[in-house]
């Protein structure tokens, strides 16, 4: 899976500037595979990202700015969604991007992975103990229903005679 990163290679804007070097920068220090397309020198590239970028994700005058963020084809987001993920150490979900083995997002990952199956294992437990206690309470059910039917018929047969 390929990072595409929309960029505008002459953008007069400082903020513009600012914003894609900061999520390259991040994109190389994690050492994450991505592409720079350029949207200023090609149009291909400024259509694609104005047509990909869902509509409710547009600013009010319906032209998105660079940074925009895809994995392949699936939108990511903007640099606020993608400085919010930064921020909550969530930058590998946000990319939709397992995080490498050994690293910090990997080992939460895991950690979370292993809760999951921990709390799978209770359940199941759970459901076993439930079944079980199911079960005894019918046979016990039965043998009551059993003996009061012995009753009744003994009771029968000592009225009979």
């Amino acid at each position: 899976m390929v990072i595409k990163v929309f960029l505008a290679s002459s953008s007069g804007s400082t903020a513009i500037k600012k914003k894609q070097q900061d999520v390259v920068g991040f994109l190389e220090a994690l050492k994450v595979d991505y592409a720079q397309l350029d949207i200023a020198c090609n149009e291909e590239n400024r259509m694609w990202m104005r047509q990909n970028v869902p509509e409710e994700k547009k600013p009010a005058n319906g032209i998105p700015l660079p940074p925009q963020i895809f994995n392949e084809e699936s939108y990511c987001g903007d640099y606020d969604t993608f400085f919010d993920a930064k921020e909550d150490n969530l930058v590998y979900s946000f990319l939709g991007l397992p995080p490498p083995p050994g690293s910090k997002a990997h080992a939460e990952e895991e950690e979370e992975q292993e809760e999951a199956d921990d709390d799978r294992e209770e359940e199941d437990l759970q459901s076993e103990e439930e079944e079980e206690l199911r079960q005894l309470e019918e046979e016990e059910e039965a043998e009551v229903q059993e003996e009061e039917e012995e009753d009744l018929e003994e009771t029968q047969e000592e009225e009979a005679e």
